[in-house]
């Protein structure tokens, strides 16, 4: 709380109305999700990448591979959706993909999450960006099923690159790759296929158990 007191002082030296001003501060909070390491790691063995570089480039895919979205999609809706997803680590932490017992508490953390940082925003953007969340997570419109698909594709194409590592460190199965692969269907059956290609060589490989 202190930090966000001193912020408000420093943006009070400035001449600004309070909706500019709590833009600014939510603008500014949202930084720390540059601080927010996920367990999956950069292309070509780099080091862990974090919640807004995961964010970025799943926006892009979503951009580069509309195409094969399953419906006809809301283009910037999805990329705002994106870019807007794991906001909420900033206060409840990277939730690892496959890891059940912190899958049991990921809501209530980020359901409060949501609340706080959010309410830094003008209250009519605070509601338009808490809707685009819930939209995310109910993942029953057409933009929020492809967006899901872009969430599952980019880390697998980057624990492809990295020889299945991030697979091997956690003891991940093939069967449950392919069960949270099952949201990429729903988004596109075309990049289900190559999910499915992706996930057959790593068995081979022996990257996967079965």
């Amino acid at each position: 709380m202190g930090s966000r007191r001193n912020l408000s002082l420093r943006l009070r030296c400035f001449i600004m109305d309070e909706r500019l001003k709590k833009q600014l501060e939510f603008s500014l909070e949202i930084d720390k999700e540059k601080n927010i390491f996920r367990q999956t790691h950069l292309s070509g063995h780099g080091r862990n990448e974090n919640d807004a570089e995961h964010a970025w480039h799943m926006a892009i895919m979503a951009y580069l591979l509309r195409e094969y979205a399953n419906e006809k999609v809301d283009i910037a809706k999805v990329m705002l959706m994106c870019l807007i997803h794991d906001i909420v680590e900033i206060d409840a932490g990277d939730t690892y993909a496959y890891d059940t017992e912190a899958l049991k508490t990921q809501k209530t953390r980020e359901d409060a999450a949501k609340e706080r940082i959010f309410s830094l925003l003008p209250e009519d953007q605070k509601a338009e960006l808490i809707s685009l969340f819930d939209e995310f997570e109910e993942n029953r419109s057409p933009e929020s099923k492809y967006a899901h698909a872009m969430d599952n594709l980019q880390p697998l194409i980057l624990n492809n690159s990295n020889g299945g590592g991030d697979w091997r460190e956690h003891g991940v199965t093939a069967r449950t790759v392919y069960g949270r692969q099952e949201k990429t269907r729903l988004g596109s059956e075309k990049l289900y296929e190559v999910t499915d290609q992706i996930i057959q060589d790593n068995i081979k490989k022996g990257n996967l158990p079965e």
